[in-house]
């Protein structure tokens, strides 16, 4: 005979949903695929740190110069100015945004910076402030459209990038200003010191103390959280008594910082400021970011991760030059890496947490 509860309804026919749910947790968690998953959730910096030493490992066998002082010297002065880039690039992924415009802001900047000194005379100290008040009003100009006009931020940058460069070839004529005819200071990010027989610049140097600072803030203070919590859910972070778009405009305007300082390291890189220079730095910014495992839809990534993601790129289209393979070949290398890489953070995302 079948057993009665006391309101005289039968048993319910299985487990309670909670039960199955933690059930189901279990298993998933006890796969080592699940396991494998759930610590590449955790620890993102893990994915692009095994590219990054199996791209040198296969590299190193396949070209005996690729491991070579003066070959590690160039890769690493390449990934200087995109490795800055790709700082700012990262908090604005972190909220779920993207910025089309980080290498349009960073070349205006430069022109600024070198025309204010070396047309108008302006101490360099002083054009090199004129530019940072240049890349945070582009900062600003973006946080303003995303968080009061509430548009898409990968609408606003499209259309801000047209607006950047073509501010960028009126201001300065489509004139390239040589290095000769800016103070030292400028192009003092260009300055070598060998470091274990690799030629290290002060743009690379700059480029690494930036991601301290950064890491350090996104790891160790409020606002990093809050960054943090925008990114993974905005609704959330606004219940909790974060102000959103404060947290936002906050983004773009460090992002526009970061530019500024690109621009310097940018001008010591080439020796000179061109209103044509880093075409391709919008694209390979975003690329370093999504490679070093930064999600696309916010919340999830570090900073180091983006290190990494960075020197796979510049690594990449060494090595791949190195053995000889066309240009054309490279890129579409990178394209893979990135399709790769999104693949890898769209399965990563549906952990269990």
């Amino acid at each position: 005979m079948t057993e009665q509860s006391p309101a005289g309804d039968p048993p319910p026919a299985g487990p309670p949903t909670s039960a199955l749910a933690l059930a189901d947790e279990f298993l998933d968690r006890s796969t080592p695929l699940s396991r494998v998953r759930n610590t590449l959730h955790r620890y993102p910096a893990i994915s692009p740190a095994i590219v990054l030493v199996l791209a040198v490992v296969v590299f190193g066998v396949l070209n005996d110069r690729f491991l070579n002082p003066a070959n590690l010297s160039l890769v690493t002065q390449q990934v200087a100015v995109v490795g800055t880039l790709a700082v700012a690039q990262t908090l604005i992924i972190l909220t779920a945004g993207i910025d089309l415009s980080v290498g349009a802001v960073m070349v205006l900047s430069s022109m600024v910076v070198a025309q204010t000194a070396s047309q108008a005379g302006l101490p360099a100290v002083v054009a090199l402030l004129l530019g940072l008040i240049v890349a945070l009003a582009a900062g600003a100009f973006n946080g303003f459209l995303v968080t009061r006009l509430k548009l898409p931020p990968f609408i606003v940058t499209l259309g801000t990038l047209n607006v950047f460069l073509a501010l960028t070839l009126l201001y300065s004529g489509g004139a390239t200003v040589r290095g000769a005819e800016m103070p030292e200071l400028l192009t003092w990010t260009g300055a070598t010191f060998p470091l274990f027989g690799v030629n290290i610049t002060v743009g690379v140097v700059m480029m690494l103390l930036l991601y301290v600072v950064v890491a350090f803030i996104l790891q160790s203070t409020a606002w990093g959280r809050h960054v943090y919590a925008v990114g993974d859910d905005p609704e959330s972070a606004r219940l909790a008594g974060i102000s959103v778009n404060r947290v936002l405009m906050s983004v773009y305007l460090a992002a526009g910082a970061i530019l500024a300082i690109g621009a310097w390291i940018q001008i010591g890189r080439t020796n000179a400021a061109s209103p044509n220079a880093g075409v391709d730095l919008n694209l390979d910014s975003i690329t370093a970011v999504v490679i070093g495992g930064t999600s696309l839809f916010g919340g999830r990534g570090t900073v180091w991760g983006t290190l990494l993601g960075a020197l796979i790129v510049g690594l990449f289209r060494n090595g791949l030059s190195l053995a000889g393979l066309d240009v054309l070949w490279q890129t579409f290398a990178v394209g893979v890496l990135i399709i790769v890489a999104v693949s890898v953070d769209q399965w990563i995302r549906k952990v269990r947490k």
